[in-house]
């Protein structure tokens, strides 16, 4: 009986007297109490410094909004254009090619890409970019801020200072202008981003315009080339063959040239235009105060969870 004892008492596994083992508390259960508890103290770390954790929210709310309201609103003008296939004459060109191949390769008749691809490329093109800048004197427009009104003059003399077409081409394309193309439907979407409502309407329904007198007199210029160095050609050949088909290829252009004369909307037929704007499209101040107010709320948080962890810390 004493060696049952001693055994008992030397480190072995305490046993009731009928044999089974005592009751205690395993591992798995102090894991579970422990996170039990870790969330409780998280709740109340955070009721602790709920006051610190209010400030800090209230602030940075505060702070983002005051800055939202400094942020200078930009307003959206949009243009909803259908792109114009140029088909009619082109599209009976096909036997005459074949005919006078040699001559339509040398007077470039019938070569190029997609009129639609031309017209999308040409509404976002540098040079008309350039030729819109320097007609209308955007340059004090754009960089007001290197302006002087009073004296009607950049405040730098420096020439690296001084705002260039390159500048505007750039603000142009990464900030202002915005071409979308709707591929089920096709449609065009021309935005224009700016601080002044009015303007940037203008300059919407301006750019089109631009883009659609570029073209028309691009296909005038061309189609009258065509025309004479096809009227040249019938002076050098008697076939009486060649002399129709070259007829008829000087129809098919003039016929072009009246139809670019006699439409207006050559490359592309406005569906919406643009108007003036009345709601800015930036910034989302309603957005941004909600967002400094998680990001106060946040740092409160964390601040309280750090000066509780420091006052639990061992000695």
């Amino acid at each position: 009986m004493n060696d049952k004892i001693e055994s008992n008492v030397s480190g072995g596994t305490p046993q009731t007297p009928s044999g089974y083992l005592a009751p205690h508390s395993g591992r798995a259960a102090d894991v579970r109490t422990d996170d039990e508890l870790s969330l409780v103290d998280l709740v109340r770390y955070l009721l602790n410094y709920k006051q610190l954790i209010f400030a800090t929210t209230l602030l940075c709310g505060l702070v983002a909004a005051i800055v939202s309201l400094l942020m200078t609103p930009v307003y959206r003008a949009e243009v909803l254009l259908s792109p114009v296939e140029q088909e009619g004459p082109k599209a009976n060109l096909g036997g005459l090619m074949n005919q006078l191949g040699a001559f339509a390769s040398l007077a470039g008749i019938g070569s190029g890409g997609s009129d639609k691809d031309e017209s999308i490329a040409t509404l976002q093109s540098r040079s008309l970019t350039d030729t819109f800048v320097q007609e209308k004197n955007l340059l004090p427009i754009l960089f007001a801020r290197k302006w002087d009104t009073q004296k009607q003059s950049w405040k730098s003399q420096d020439p690296k200072e001084i705002p260039t077409l390159w500048d505007a081409n750039k603000l142009f394309l990464k900030t202002i202008r915005k071409v979308v193309q709707d591929r089920k439907t096709g449609l065009v979407t021309l935005t224009i981003d700016w601080k002044d409502p009015k303007l940037a309407a203008d300059w919407a329904n301006d750019m089109v315009r631009r883009t659609n007198l570029y073209l028309r007199s691009k296909a005038i210029a061309r189609s009258t080339t065509n025309i004479n160095y096809l009227q040249d050609q019938l002076t050098k050949t008697s076939v009486v063959e060649i002399h129709q088909a070259v007829n008829s290829l000087i129809e098919q252009e003039i016929k072009k040239v009246m139809l670019a004369q006699g439409t207006e909307e050559y490359a592309f037929k406005i569906v919406d235009p643009a108007v003036v704007p009345e709601e800015r499209t930036s910034p989302k101040r309603t957005l941004i105060t909600l967002g400094g107010l998680v990001l106060g709320f946040l740092i409160g948080a964390m601040i309280a969870i750090g000066r509780s962890s420091r006052k639990i810390e061992p000695a």
